[in-house]
């Protein structure tokens, strides 16, 4: 779930209880009602951490009827939309947020990331670029994260590794961006620094079950036929009871019969 950069909450602070009066005044959400929709916001939030979107859902329902314009509240709903694959309603509440918070950044990213799911790569791209460019965005080496994922899927590798590079300047070792750049590496053949990348990923997360199934499938390249059964059963053993964690059993059988 993405969060308010520090420096917007700053900004929320300054303005404090005078915008929050102002806000109830334009709206005709009274204070009673715009405490009652963050109570339930909040709750909805905590489902949406848990991963229990059909709970979330019910209570961001209630949050957006008592105050329908909450751009925070949109947000969510968003989120718990993408979540539940619904991702028509999912760009309408993101649009929504930024119509009513047009410098809400982190809604911004997040309808590009429904528009990747959708493969509209160009609306994708116009979203990350836009939050790449906000000076208080806190996080920029996502959407410049983001922006390398789109030209890889497209196959525009050299602008992929532009981004991901940028977005390790940033954050020397976020996996994502390793991850990534390693998959650039070894759409291009070249698989020693793929897999060096993809090392340097699986140390920062090593959770991950996609990085496995790669570092398997760079290190099947390579003949290192031991690495890759291990990194396709780790892969699995993360992605047990997925379509994931089948495709890794199916792999480990596979880089067998090479031997």
């Amino acid at each position: 779930m993405q969060k308010i950069s520090p420096a917007l909450l700053s900004i929320i602070g300054l303005l404090g209880i005078t915008a929050m009066i102002c806000s109830c005044a334009h709206t005709g959400v009274s204070s009673a009602q715009k405490q009652q929709a963050d109570a339930s916001r909040n709750l909805g939030e905590a489902y949406m951490a848990d991963g229990n979107y059909t709970k979330a859902l019910r209570e961001l329902l209630k949050a957006e009827h008592l105050n329908p314009q909450d751009p925070y509240v949109h947000n969510d709903l968003g989120l718990t939309y993408m979540a539940k694959g619904n991702f028509e309603k999912s760009v309408n509440h993101f649009k929504k947020a930024l119509e009513l918070h047009p410098e809400y950044s982190p809604a911004r990213n997040n309808l590009g990331s429904v528009y990747v799911a959708l493969e509209q790569w160009h609306n994708a791209i116009e979203c990350f670029e836009d939050v790449a460019d906000d000076l208080l965005y806190a996080t920029p080496y996502y959407p410049l994260t983001n922006l390398g994922h789109v030209y890889y899927r497209t196959g525009n590798y050299r602008e992929a590794e532009k981004y991901y590079r940028q977005a390790l300047d940033l954050e020397y070792d976020f996996p994502k961006a390793l991850h990534g750049l390693g998959q650039v590496f070894m759409a291009r053949g070249e698989n020693k620094k793929a897999a060096d990348y993809m090392e340097r990923a699986r140390k920062k997360a090593p959770d991950a079950a996609p990085i496995y199934m790669d570092l398997g499938r760079v290190y099947t390249r390579q003949h290192e036929y031991h690495k890759a059964i291990a990194a396709y059963k780790k892969a699995a053993a993360l992605a047990r009871g997925t379509a994931l964690g089948d495709e890794a059993k199916e792999a480990v059988q596979r880089v067998k019969n090479l031997w």
